[in-house]
């Protein structure tokens, strides 16, 4: 018998600062007593440790607590089946099944399903071995991207500009995965990127606001990349024209390609996109939310998250419309000194009571004595809204600026990139 997700229990999966907005999202109309959160981390109410690579320990939890919903925020789980494990229990998780997850763990999988359907994407060519596609490299002057198949943390994908950077490159994946393994080399998109992500329940797409992550460690998109310094919604060049060609080119088409392969897809889908000279095409899906686009997703969501989990789940999301704020929403991230690489934990986290006009999500937290610790690369999410972005933009960095650490690090430019195809005022 299917529950009414109003009167009932959920556990969300993950750690991070994506977990901390569904949690808040959530909360908003379960109830925090109904909400929780899998490990968690310091800052999200109801975290109990766990090990969500441990299905059974999972199930055994939410049989304990009396949890009806599961909802799935990071890949790793989903590409190892946690969804097709839940489905033969009473328990109902909201996400793809691992067959569907191909999509994201599968570089190869989800190029080829872009290419079967339809789908606007890059030219690309596939290899198992890394002697394979030297001549490749060589025709196309380094000037490519290389993406190994597999699940990579984000440190799976190098942008080449020349031969070097394309041979050094190979040999880092070889060194990493080995001379044989799967990986693809496809052409470079030089525009705009942007993130498009919603849910679906298999027979319709609903869309949440466009958005914009910053990869790059420093101001100028310049440094390593990182799992994201910082997101703003909507985007400034987003326009119905655009939206109509990103719906034709690449979410109808994938729709049609799910139904096509009779995929099992309850849950939410992202689309990487790059705006280039010849319009959007898709960089990449992933099967779950973006961190940290959730951070500013969310709080610009009115409706109710529960309803559109519930919607998603029983096949009748094409009867839900989601409405949203209005003005748009940046989130800052902060981080530890030394991120992406080396750093320290265990520092004390100083002013977040002085936050007044602006949500912290909590991403690397931890508490020890009553008192907020670092305990991770990417901190802390500061989340402001504005009627305007240069408004939000200002009420991030005054809340960002009220918070300290030590060596703690942020982005002074989130929200102020120039663009290389779009114009601002388009």
């Amino acid at each position: 018998m299917q529950t009414n997700i109003h009167n009932s229990k959920i556990a969300i999966l993950g750690s991070g600062g994506r977990e901390h907005a569904l949690a808040w999202k959530l909360a908003k109309t379960l109830g925090q007593e109904s909400v929780f959160t899998l490990p968690g981390n310091g800052g999200i109410p109801n975290s109990h440790p766990m090990d969500i690579g441990n299905f059974d320990a999972i199930k055994a939890f939410c049989e304990t607590h009396q949890i009806d919903y599961i909802f799935v925020g990071p890949e790793v789980p989903l590409a190892e089946g946690i969804v097709d494990f839940f489905n033969k229990t009473s328990i109902r998780a909201l996400g793809p099944t691992k067959a569907a997850a191909q999509l994201e763990g599968s570089k190869v999988f989800s190029k080829q399903f872009m290419q079967k359907h339809g789908v606007s994407t890059a030219s690309f060519q596939a290899f198992n071995d890394i002697e394979d596609a030297l001549d490749l490299v060589h025709q196309m002057d380094g000037d490519l991207v290389i993406k190994y198949d597999g699940l990579a943390a984000g440190k799976g994908v190098y942008v080449c500009d020349n031969v070097q950077e394309a041979l050094d490159a190979l040999e880092e994946m070889q060194q990493q995965y080995g001379a044989s393994c799967p990986f693809l080399v496809e052409d470079k998109i030089v525009g705009d990127e942007i993130s498009i992500i919603g849910f679906t329940d298999g027979n319709a797409i609903k869309l949440l606001l466009p958005s914009q992550d910053h990869k790059q460690l420093n101001d100028g998109d310049t440094g390593p990349n990182t799992g994201g310094m910082g997101v703003m919604c909507p985007v400034p060049f987003w326009n119905e024209a655009l939206a109509a060609t990103i719906d034709e080119k690449i979410v109808q088409p994938t729709l049609r390609g799910i139904q096509a392969e009779k995929m099992d897809y309850k849950g939410v889908i992202y689309f990487g996109i790059m705006i280039g000279t010849n319009g959007p095409e898709l960089l990449e899906y992933n099967v779950r939310f973006g961190d940290p686009e959730t951070e500013v997703l969310l709080p610009s969501l009115k409706t109710d998250l529960a309803v559109v989990i519930e919607a998603c789940l029983d096949g009748e999301l094409a009867s839900i419309d989601l409405e949203f704020e209005s003005g748009y929403f940046v989130d800052v991230v902060q981080v530890s000194g030394g991120y992406p690489k080396s750093y320290k934990k265990g520092y004390e986290i100083k002013g977040l009571n002085q936050v007044q006009d602006a949500i912290v999500f909590h991403a690397g937290t931890k508490i020890e004595n009553g008192k907020v610790l670092t305990n991770g690369g990417r901190v802390l999410n500061v989340v402001a809204q504005g009627t305007s972005l240069a408004t939000a933009i200002d009420k991030a960095y005054n809340e960002c600026a009220k918070v300290s650490f030590q060596d703690n690090f942020y982005r002074k430019d989130i929200g102020q990139r120039v663009y290389k195809v779009v114009s601002k005022n388009s």
